[in-house]
């Protein structure tokens, strides 16, 4: 394994073991409280697009939520790497080490630093309905393909929302997605199928703390 081209021991420790060629899939979040959705669309999101790895960016702080009843990033990325249960599933704080805020920064970093990845941002169809709020989504979407992964019942919102109207022409059949991490982006594909519909929002109390049942503590 090659991770010889990282900055700094703390950046080192931040980035999951890889090889280059890797095809890696990257699913950002709080993950405030990780559920068995996380891990569901991860198996799904590996099997549909032909995925090596898929690698749960645990956010500091999303910029367009209310971080108030966020648990510790220490406390998340524990209950992450517990529900993830997947040697092909990698949690990671990197975000916190490198001081990003935002996914275009992320994906920046990522691709300067890891050239000889092959990354394919992963979000969900509700993330797309919003994805034009997104600080500097159109250098996002230039920047790494993406797959939308449907989550009813969200899909007709999503796909007529702004962002999904200004990359239409450049969505990837469905049939193709298996090649989505060979394409130059933008690209994105929409990915049906998921029957699992779960939200961190959904499995929280209203004082923030986590609902018991969640398959990732309380």
């Amino acid at each position: 394994m090659n991770t010889t081209s990282v900055a700094s021991p703390s950046v080192s420790q931040a980035i999951p073991l890889y090889t280059n060629g890797m095809r890696i899939g990257l699913l950002g979040g709080s993950f405030n409280p990780p559920h068995i959705a996380h891990r569901a669309i991860s198996l799904f999101a590996i099997k549909r697009l032909k995925l090596d790895r898929i690698w749960w960016l645990v956010t500091p702080g999303n910029p367009l939520k209310d971080n108030g009843a966020l648990h510790e990033l220490d406390e998340r990325a524990e209950a992450a790497r517990q529900m993830a249960s997947d040697p092909r599933i990698d949690v990671s704080c990197l975000e916190s080490v490198i001081g990003t805020r935002y996914t275009v920064d992320t994906i920046n970093y990522l691709r300067r630093r890891f050239s000889g990845l092959r990354f394919v941002w992963i979000m969900g169809a509700d993330n797309l309905a919003q994805f034009h709020r997104w600080q500097n989504w159109q250098r996002i979407a230039s920047q790494v393909p993406i797959a939308v992964i449907d989550r009813p019942p969200q899909s007709f919102r999503a796909l007529a929302a702004p962002a999904a109207r200004a990359l239409a022409r450049y969505r990837v059949p469905e049939n193709e997605a298996g090649r989505l991490a060979n394409f130059r982006a933008p690209a994105w594909v929409f990915l049906t199928g998921m029957k699992i519909n779960l939200s961190s929002t959904g499995l929280r109390n209203p004082d923030g703390s986590w609902r018991a049942g969640n398959g990732a503590g309380s």
